[in-house]
């Protein structure tokens, strides 16, 4: 069974290589899979993995020389969930998502990053990995290689907790860009709510992830593109998308490259 591909990610062990990779890299856009693969400064790619389901795997080598995957992950943490669990049993030790996300407090604004130390988990599939009360937190490794990431490349990051739902619309309070306007009770005033607990931002899947890591019992950590700043309204800002993501996908690799290969 673990010679075979794995039945969603479409590749296995034996598509890996001799060795295996370094670590994952998790997108949820498959856009932003293959620009990292196929696009981004200093990364060769080695081989196409996988199209399946439309999730875009690539087998890649970073600068430094460290070899890892870029999968996709889907939206949600349904879709999530089960890419992490294939490349778990593929035996992938180390994930950093890297996503879009939403911007909740004032000195956090469209075009930076943030870097994800713990999660306010308000997910359905993670309830399938563990308690309600089970801690979604980074591991702290990876959470400092990202942030030392960032102060070397100079970017414009903040690290802190993120607030991760499962849907874009509702659950992230927005009534004037959604089909429908009306929200739950227990929605309404959630984002002020999740501002007054110090939370830095909404996105959709790294609370999922940073459960399984610590029942898995492999590395995760998270940074995210802000692209949404929701203190002035709903609207994505197109216009510093690609430059907030480069920045994202930069300090990832980086983080990557510079890790002790000892460290957990």
């Amino acid at each position: 069974m673990e010679e075979e591909r794995k039945y969603h990610i479409g590749f296995g062990r034996r598509d890996l290589g001799d060795d295996l990779p370094f670590a994952a890299v998790l997108c949820g856009d498959p856009a932003r899979t293959r620009r990292i693969a196929t696009a981004f400064p200093g990364v060769e790619l080695i081989r196409p993995l996988s199209e399946n389901r439309g999730l875009a795997s690539f087998l890649v080598r970073i600068p430094g020389g460290r070899k890892i995957v870029c999968v996709t992950s889907g939206m949600g943490a349904p879709s999530l969930s089960i890419v992490a669990n294939e490349l778990a049993a593929l035996g992938l030790s180390r994930m950093i998502r890297v996503g879009t996300t939403g911007s909740i407090q004032d000195p956090v604004r469209a075009g930076s990053v943030i870097i994800t130390r713990a999660a306010l988990c308000a997910q359905g599939a993670s309830l399938d990995i563990a308690p309600p009360e089970y801690p979604a937190a980074a591991d702290p490794f990876l959470t400092m290689a990202l942030v030392q990431a960032a102060r070397e490349l100079k970017v414009d990051w903040h690290m802190g907790v993120t607030a991760s739902v499962d849907t874009f619309f509702e659950g992230q309070e927005r009534t004037l860009t959604s089909a429908n306007p009306y929200l739950l009770r227990r929605l309404q005033g959630i984002t002020e709510e999740y501002r007054r607990l110090n939370i830095l931002n909404f996105e959709m899947e790294c609370g999922t992830l940073l459960k399984m890591s610590g029942v898995y019992g492999f590395a995760a950590g998270c940074v995210c593109a802000v692209i949404d700043d929701r203190t002035t309204g709903e609207c994505i800002d197109l216009s510093l998308k690609e430059r907030a993501e480069a920045d994202a996908i930069g300090v990832a690799l980086k983080a990557l490259e510079d890790m002790d290969a000892g460290c957990p």
